[in-house]
């Protein structure tokens, strides 16, 4: 109903607030379940609801692409209501409480830097290619970004209430789990704006058809996530995430040779490999970051997972996006094909850094770092929450308990 694109893009910032809080307390809900006490358990709950992302990647594209065809393109905004309507219904009906004993405070400052972080590094990435790498607007605002960075990393271990837990981050698997979060939906954010202009602009299909197109991608994402979670309960994230990176450096090396009159078989079997890889991410990723912390703080460390996804997505749709207008000419077949290259490689560099941080952080040395910042947590939070979910999904490291002093005993 807005008449003005400001008013737009201000819902959709509404919308967006509102989904990222609804994404972190599932998350959190799902590890601290009564009733899911074993790490296998867990994981497997985690890959299920790691392959709800599935339904909605698969379905999102071609339900948006029906409903712009057939009736109007207010429609996609429309259809969240009763899709809201049920959520609130359910939660309400099903979902038990999950809080922290200690309340955190609202942290504004560091919300504030937080927010000035990424929307100045991200519009300086999208507005690059316009004003220049080297302009004083593009310096201007990484140097504001550095600022925003430095405020948090000052301000927040000062606080009792921090708005993230930068204590987390002394854990290897964590950290891991973060960076390899960023990268693969750095990936898939721009994976997927790449194909949609290659589809509708190269390929000449409809809203429609290019949602058809993208089936395949969001059913290997939803066969997948149940199969990972199973997989990490069993052997640890270790299998999934090494999976992950190589099959998300398949589908985008598979596209550095299409062209504009490549079969769409070959197109839809690239989709498919990274969807395979996309698929296989969601599980050791949720894993690793809630269940590796204490119970009470699960719904943190699940908002950090989800805002580490968040940041990839805007940073990789930023990227690409900023690549094509760096190297493109025109909107023809050609012109868009040879300035998809680089941000293909691009992609391909997303891949290669979950192969490479899923392989490094998921060693028992670094499982031992979690062990280590046990002593940081009040009594009853780190006992028993810290120290072996990772090794226990494994089902290989040794049982290792941790007291609230931080000492370990076998």
């Amino acid at each position: 109903m807005q008449p003005r694109t400001v008013g737009r893009v201000a819902d959709r910032l509404s919308d967006g607030a509102g989904a990222r809080r609804l994404d972190a307390q599932s998350g959190g809900h799902v590890d601290n379940h009564q009733r899911l006490t074993a790490p296998r358990e867990r994981a497997r709950a985690i890959g299920i609801w790691g392959g709800v992302l599935g339904i909605g990647i698969g379905l999102g594209p071609l339900v948006g692409g029906m409903l712009v065809e057939f009736v109007d393109w207010r429609a996609i905004f429309w259809i969240n209501l009763p899709i809201g309507a049920v959520a609130l219904t359910a939660a309400a009906l099903f979902l038990p409480e999950s809080r922290s004993p200690h309340p955190r405070r609202f942290d504004p400052l560091g919300q504030l830097a937080m927010v000035v972080l990424l929307a100045s590094c991200i519009y300086a990435i999208i507005e690059a290619p316009r004003a220049g790498w080297l302009s004083v607007q593009t310096l201007s605002l990484f140097a504001l970004g550095a600022v925003a960075l430095t405020t948090l990393l000052i301000h927040e271990p000062r606080r009792t209430d921090p708005l993230i837990e930068l204590r987390f981050f002394r854990s290897v698997p964590f950290s891991g789990a973060t960076l390899v979060a960023i990268s693969a939906f750095g990936a898939f954010a721009g994976f997927l704006f790449l194909n949609t202009l290659y589809l509708q602009t190269v390929r000449g299909l409809s809203p429609l058809q290019a949602g058809l197109c993208t089936l395949p991608l969001g059913m290997s994402v939803l066969i997948c996530s149940p199969i990972s979670g199973r997989v990490v309960g069993r052997y640890g994230p270790r299998p999934s995430l090494l999976l992950a990176g190589t099959m998300i450096c398949m589908g985008a090396i598979m596209l550095l040779f299409v062209t504009a009159d490549t079969a769409l078989v070959f197109v839809l079997a690239s989709y498919l490999a990274f969807g395979v890889g996309q698929g296989v991410v969601n599980a050791p990723i949720t894993y690793t970051t809630v269940s590796g912390m204490p119970r009470s703080h699960a719904g943190v460390a699940a908002a950090v997972a989800t805002t580490s996804r968040n940041i990839g997505t805007s940073l990789g749709v930023a990227i690409v996006g900023s690549i094509l207008s760096s190297h493109i000419s025109g909107m023809i077949g050609a012109d868009f094909i040879a300035a998809s290259r680089p941000a293909l490689w691009v992609i391909v560099g997303f891949g290669l850094t979950v192969f490479a941080v899923g392989g490094a952080t998921t060693t028992a040395t670094a499982r031992r770092t979690t062990q280590r910042i046990a002593h940081l947590f009040p009594e009853g939070e780190s006992a028993g929450a810290l120290g072996g979910h990772l090794g226990d999904a494994g089902g290989r490291a040794r049982r290792i308990q941790v007291d609230a002093a931080g000492n370990q005993r076998r």
